[in-house]
């Protein structure tokens, strides 16, 4: 029987399988996968859709990778049921497959939001590689002029982008008050907003899509929406990219211990004997927040799997922990957003803070005790690393915290011995 089995195929399924076959060469492991074809890059899947990259360009793995790393790839399969007193995990088809280490690798599913008229033709979520050639296809098929992306968030801008690039007018609607709010202060998010709207877009925020609208003579095909205050928006496609949740199904009724995700101690593991969980669906560490919680990135989703994967091939590792990372550039502004950008008020809290309105650039640090717990960077990136390394490693900045903004900062700024440790490092 398989050795190992996971449930899951992309980030932290191909992250586990790697970290087992540097460990155990010769067990035999099965993957389970309900895509195709798993082994692909999904934040690119907008480049996919605005024609910037084809669905080659995004594989994040070779199309050899599982045989040569000897794993048993069962995709187009969905996993349906686990029994932990035979150790199965059964498919669709109603087989068995059986395991003695198993890795829930499970990741997120888009938040969809109750509203009248989600079954028009012409609604879309945007997670995956099938939803993005949907999404694609549709574009063509029907010469799409415009669209209404719901959410302003990473998913949300991301689309909007690469629709706007294949000519389409999109008008995004968020509930919240700014766009990309997880990431940005009032500040940081005016700024991009600004960018954003001069490239075209139409931004509608403190609102949400009450109605989808069908066409004038064909009410079963997207036409409209009418928003929370009544306003109507003629459309041709509506895309939900509010977010995602953690895809926990699989464990609901089972003695798998959950809260918003399955809950993982620091070895990946969860409360269930040789059952470990890691990607979008895990609530692993966040060492900035110092607790648990759900962290749906994929550079962490592969440092989870690596972890897991050593732990069940008998190699103990400890997983170090995570934090909110994004580093993006969409509408030709670059951001680096990290750990605690956009903070409550706390007076244990110190923000700095540098802004250069001429050439719409952002700076901003938190710290705590003289310890930077997060950081947003807009239109000017190129310090991001030295920062990461000092936030990362809990470095007291005190004796150099007031050039830390400054515009030549970098490695001469700080004490020799921290230049040293660093140079070995970055």
């Amino acid at each position: 029987m398989p050795k190992y089995v996971i449930v899951g195929a992309s980030a932290a399924g191909i992250g586990a399988v790697e970290a087992i076959r540097e460990v155990d060469q010769e067990g035999s492991i099965a993957i389970i996968s309900e895509e195709p074809c798993p082994q692909y890059s999904r934040p690119m899947i907008s480049d996919f859709v605005s024609g910037k990259a084809d669905f080659h360009k995004m594989k994040c793995r070779t199309d050899e990778f599982w045989k040569e790393k000897s794993v048993e790839a069962i995709t187009a399969k969905k996993a349906m049921a686990l029994n932990f007193t035979e150790k199965t995990v059964q498919l669709e088809t109603g087989e068995k497959v059986a395991y003695e280490k198993l890795l829930l690798a499970t990741g997120g599913k888009p938040f969809v939001p109750k509203m009248e008229g989600l079954d028009k033709e012409g609604v879309f979520t945007f997670t995956t590689i099938k939803d993005a050639e949907q999404l694609a296809d549709k574009i063509d098929g029907i010469k799409a002029k415009s669209a209404v992306v719901i959410g302003a968030g990473l998913i949300g801008v991301s689309v909007t982008e690469a629709l706007m690039k294949r000519g389409l007018q999109v008008t995004m609607v968020e509930l919240q008050d700014k766009i990309l709010s997880l990431l940005l202060d009032a500040k940081a998010s005016d700024l991009v907003e600004e960018v954003v709207r001069k490239a075209g877009v139409k931004i509608v925020t403190g609102q949400s899509v009450q109605k989808i609208l069908g066409k004038p003579g064909d009410d079963g095909v997207v036409g409209g929406v009418i928003l929370t205050k009544g306003d109507q928006v003629p459309c041709d496609l509506v895309i939900i990219a509010i977010g995602v949740v953690p895809r926990t199904e699989l464990v609901t009724g089972t003695t798998v211990k959950t809260n918003r995700g399955i809950v993982v101690d620091s070895m990946m593991q969860t409360n269930v004997s040789d059952v470990y969980a890691g990607g979008d669906v895990a609530e692993a560490y966040d060492f900035i927040m110092n607790q648990n919680r759900l962290l749906p990135l994929w550079p962490l989703a592969v440092l989870e799997g690596q972890v897991a994967g050593y732990n069940m091939a008998g190699k103990k590792t400890t997983y170090s922990g995570g934090t909110n990372m994004s580093s993006l550039k969409y509408f030709g502004i670059p951001i680096v957003s990290i750990g605690l950008a956009n903070p409550k008020e706390d007076p244990a809290l110190e923000v700095l803070v540098k802004q250069d309105a001429e050439k719409n650039v952002y700076k901003k640090i938190v710290l705590k005790n003289n310890v930077i717990v997060g950081m947003t960077f807009v239109n000017s990136i190129e310090r991001a690393g030295v920062l990461f390394y000092l936030l990362k490693n809990a470095i007291n900045v005190k004796r150099f915290k007031q050039k830390l903004l400054s515009d030549d900062f970098g490695l001469a700024a700080l004490p020799v011995g921290l230049q040293r440790k660093m140079c070995v490092v970055l």
